[in-house]
């Protein structure tokens, strides 16, 4: 059952923040998806999603990835999409500094560019070093950067905070990052 979980989770983050057209999906301008169509559109003969699971799967997701209307008939990822969804995300002061974290192997580009969304609509930075750690991990030997936030947000920069409680912004330079 737990495999089943992570494979549907995993097929559930690529589809709705990457690529819906791959099943057939549609998405709206906040990237609302119809609860039955997805279900619908992801049952192959080797593995079946019901409502019960996908409940599961949004109720357990340890990082809150994705989210129910209020009655449960649409679905959305809570951020980190490559296409252009309206989050309905409004500006607010992030805190002084957060953290981002990346592979070892990053560093010479982030350390000349700063931090690029690249394909996403926003960096993505951490209020913890802890989950900076978790984040950068999945790509190889982490690095923790420090981020001044609130000097950023002094100068101009806007952030977002998702429900899910990413810090999203759309770029930081250089001169705004710690090792």
């Amino acid at each position: 059952m737990e495999k089943e979980h992570k494979y549907f989770s995993k097929f559930l983050s690529y589809t709705l923040r990457h690529h819906p057209e791959k099943i057939g999906l549609t998405l709206d301008n906040k990237g609302w998806a119809n609860v039955s169509d997805l279900i619908t559109k992801m049952n192959t003969p080797d593995a079946a999603l019901t409502m019960e699971i996908l409940e599961t799967i949004v109720a357990s997701n340890d990082k809150k990835r994705f989210a129910f209307n209020d009655d449960k008939t649409k679905i959305r990822a809570s951020q980190g999409h490559s296409i252009p969804i309206d989050l309905d995300l409004q500006p607010v002061t992030p805190p002084a500094i957060l953290y981002h974290g990346t592979a070892q192997q990053n560093l010479e580009s982030i350390q000349a560019n700063g931090l690029l969304k690249q394909s996403r609509q926003h960096v993505h930075l951490s209020a913890t070093t802890e989950t900076a750690i978790q984040v950068g991990s999945r790509h190889g030997k982490v690095v923790v950067l420090v981020v001044q936030t609130g000097q950023m947000h002094k100068a101009g920069y806007t952030f977002y905070l998702s429900d899910n409680h990413v810090w999203l912004t759309d770029h930081v330079p250089v001169e705004y990052i710690e090792k």
